[in-house]
């Protein structure tokens, strides 16, 4: 029986170098209720070496994941992010922290992981305050989001 028969219709498939497992393990470590699910090994005809993890499959909070060992053909860019949604400043704290180690911070919430894999750590809340235009522009002024900074600004 192949693992795809129980798979979701759609599955974010994620090309890394040869560093997939490394990816993997430091995902799963970030976010609560994650876990590896299944591993693909080289067969020898594909890139890599033969017996090596080709392809992983795994959770993130119940989002399932492909991670492969593709080579250096293909690069993350900021086109593509994943959305984080935090009810609170210490899950936002968290999550940028941990995100960033070895990552970078770019605006409005978005980071760029050691992967150069984007992120985007927001408030659930945020589509409510930017409605307001002076929050947008606190939006578009911050790096990591504040809540409080926001929820005052949506207020004004």
């Amino acid at each position: 029986m192949s693992t795809l028969e129980h798979a979701p219709r759609i599955t974010p498939f994620l090309w890394f170098d040869a560093n997939a497992e490394e990816a993997v393990e430091f995902y799963i470590r970030v976010f609560k209720n994650s876990r590896k699910l299944s591993e693909f090994r080289n067969p020898g005809e594909a890139p890599g070496p033969k017996g090596g993890i080709l392809t992983i499959a795994f959770e993130l909070d119940g989002q399932r994941f492909t991670a492969l060992n593709g080579g250096p053909h293909y690069k993350f860019n900021e086109a593509v992010s994943f959305v984080v949604q935090c009810d609170s400043q210490e899950e936002v704290d968290y999550y940028w922290s941990r995100l960033t180690e070895g990552g970078s911070e770019i605006a409005c919430g978005w980071l760029k992981d050691k992967f150069g894999l984007c992120w985007q750590i927001v408030p659930a809340r945020l589509p409510e305050w930017i409605r307001n235009p002076k929050a947008m522009q606190t939006m578009m002024s911050m790096k990591k989001l504040e809540i409080a900074v926001l929820e005052r600004a949506a207020r004004e």
